[in-house]
């Protein structure tokens, strides 16, 4: 497992490669991507048990990350490129024609590391929930993650899979919230006032733990708590308290970088408050 700050390298250079993807691509998602590149930073390379060389789709036997918010496409490539289930280079291709990376994760293409499709919102909780529910009937120990954004959790079916979660007591899988608080039409509050998401998930029956999205140690013990809570008859979420854009001083804590791409001049500013520790594709 990385170090504190073996992770805070890792996160810089995960960051560097959304903002050149999506640049090179002239479209994506970059905002939400740099808001939530820390705590999946540690997810992959911090907490989750997984190996790519023994990686196979129905998830048997490993931890399991489905991402629900699938417009967060670029993080996702870039940190199963960076944990070696496909070639860095091939970062290059994000969204071009033929390329494995579309725009939202596709089991179409083949690609390595991806569990499930995931482009329309609110699907991912239901995927997840049932790779769980199957894991508990197969006696197979190990976990499921999913990822929803605050602004996702509008969508009527992330509180059907809620329920679910609840009732059929599915206590082997940590869900997280990107809870940036802004989505592509603005604040969450303003666009359709969610009000106290916290205790929202804590009314449906799942213990609720909160922490900041962009600080490792904190990162760390969320997770940490979350898997002590694993077991215990109740669905787990973790509320990551993050900033849309995080990294890049434009781009922090707007709406205005959910789906856009950077010209090459923004490109250029934004690389150079991000430092290259790994490589760049």
């Amino acid at each position: 497992m990385a170090s504190i700050e073996e992770l805070k390298k890792i996160s810089s250079q995960v960051r560097r490669d959304i903002i050149r993807m999506v640049t090179g691509a002239k479209s994506g998602h970059p905002g939400g991507s740099m808001s939530s590149a820390d705590f999946l930073t540690a997810l992959y390379f911090g907490v989750m048990e997984h190996d790519p060389a023994t990686w196979t789709r129905d998830g048997r036997g490993q931890d399991v990350f489905i991402l629900s918010a699938g417009h967060l496409s670029p993080v996702y490539y870039s940190l199963l490129a960076r944990s070696g289930y496909f070639p860095v280079s091939e970062l290059g291709t994000f969204r071009h024609f033929g390329t494995r990376l579309q725009g939202h994760p596709s089991i179409d293409t083949g690609l390595k590391g991806v569990f499930q499709a995931s482009g329309s919102l609110g699907q991912g909780l239901s995927a997840a929930a049932g790779l769980a529910l199957e894991k508990k009937l197969d006696n197979d120990p190990k976990t499921v993650y999913t990822l929803l954004g605050d602004g996702e959790c509008e969508e009527g079916q992330i509180w059907e899979a809620a329920m679910f979660c609840a009732h059929h007591k599915i206590d082997n899988m940590i869900a997280m919230v990107d809870w940036n608080n802004q989505q592509i039409d603005g604040n969450i509050d303003d666009v359709a006032g969610v009000g106290d998401l916290p205790e929202k998930w804590k009314v449906f029956g799942w213990t609720v733990l909160e922490c900041d999205g962009h600080d490792f140690n904190e990162i760390l013990k969320g997770f940490a708590a979350a898997k002590a809570e694993l077991g215990k008859g109740k669905p787990v979420i973790i509320m990551m308290k993050s900033d849309m854009g995080h990294g890049v001083d434009f781009m922090a804590g707007t709406n205005a970088w959910h789906g856009k791409a950077p010209n090459e001049e923004q490109c250029k500013v934004a690389l150079s408050q991000l430092e290259e520790t790994l490589g760049d594709y």
